[in-house]
C-alpha cells in the first residue's frame, strides 16, 4: 500500500493511557497514516479539501456524556470529514446522540482489536457506516419509536416530510399539475402550492421539479 493510500487519522482519546494504546497499535499498521494536531490543522487547511482523502478522527470514550460529546464535535470544525467512536458503555442514549453527530461507525472498547479498529477505519474513509448487530437492532428500534410517538403525532416522517408533503411531492413526479392534484386530494390549489413553497423554502430548492428531483434522490417518496 502507498503512502498516498493511507487513511490519514487523528486519535483523541479523553484519557492518556487509552491515546498512548491507540497510537501504539496503529502507528505500525501500513493501512493508517496518524497525524498530529499540527498535521491535522495544515490538512484543514488546504485549499481544495475534494482532492484529499478523508481525515478519520478515532475518538476514545468510556461514556458518550458532555466532555465526549465536545470532542465529537470539535473533531468536525476541525475538518475530519469521518468520525469512528470507542466506548466503554453505550446506551440507546448515547447511541442516537453518536448517530446525530455524525459518527459512522462504533465499537466496544472490549472489542476493539487492531484489526477490529483497521476495519473500520477502512469502512468509515470509503464513506460506509459500521455498527455491530445488536447496536444496529437497538438504533432500528430507536428510530421506529420516534416516528410512533414524537413524529406520527404530528404528522411528521423521519424523513422530515409530512405525510401531505410526501403525497403531494409522489403526484408531482407523477406528471400531474396543480389542479388535477388538488382535485385527487380533495385539497384546494392554494392549499397544493403552499405546500410546495413550504417545502422548496425549508430544503432550499428552486422549483417543484428540483422538489422532486430531491426527494428522489434522496429516497423521500
Amino acid at each position: 500500500m502507498t503512502t498516498q493510500q493511507r487513511i490519514p487519522v487523528w486519535v483523541k482519546a479523553l484519557d492518556p493511557l487509552s491515546q498512548f494504546g491507540l497510537v501504539h497499535a496503529l502507528r505500525q499498521r501500513p493501512e493508517i497514516a496518524l497525524i498530529s494536531d499540527a498535521e491535522l490543522t495544515a490538512l484543514t487547511a488546504q485549499s481544495d479539501q475534494r482532492t484529499a482523502p478523508p481525515v478519520v478522527a478515532l475518538i476514545a470514550v468510556d461514556a458518550l456524556d458532555a466532555g465526549a460529546v465536545q470532542v465529537l464535535r470539535a473533531a468536525t470544525q476541525r475538518g475530519c470529514r469521518r468520525t469512528v467512536l470507542i466506548g466503554s458503555t453505550i446506551d440507546d442514549d448515547a447511541l442516537m446522540t453518536a448517530v446525530e453527530l455524525g459518527v459512522s461507525g462504533v465499537l466496544r472498547r472490549t472489542e476493539a482489536t487492531a484489526e477490529r479498529i483497521v476495519h473500520l477505519l477502512q469502512t468509515a474513509a470509503a464513506g460506509d457506516g459500521s455498527l455491530p448487530a445488536d447496536l444496529l437492532g437497538r438504533l432500528l428500534g430507536q428510530v421506529s419509536r420516534m416516528q410512533r410517538h414524537v413524529l406520527a403525532p404530528r404528522g411528521l416522517s423521519h424523513t422530515g416530510l409530512s405525510d401531505r408533503e410526501t403525497q403531494v411531492l409522489r403526484l408531482v413526479a407523477d406528471g400531474k399539475d396543480t389542479q388535477e392534484i388538488a382535485r385527487e386530494l380533495s385539497y384546494s390549489e392554494r392549499t397544493v402550492k403552499n405546500v410546495l413553497h413550504d417545502v422548496t423554502s425549508r430544503l432550499q430548492l428552486k422549483n417543484r421539479s428540483h422538489a422532486v428531483a430531491y426527494a428522489l434522490r434522496e429516497g423521500l417518496i
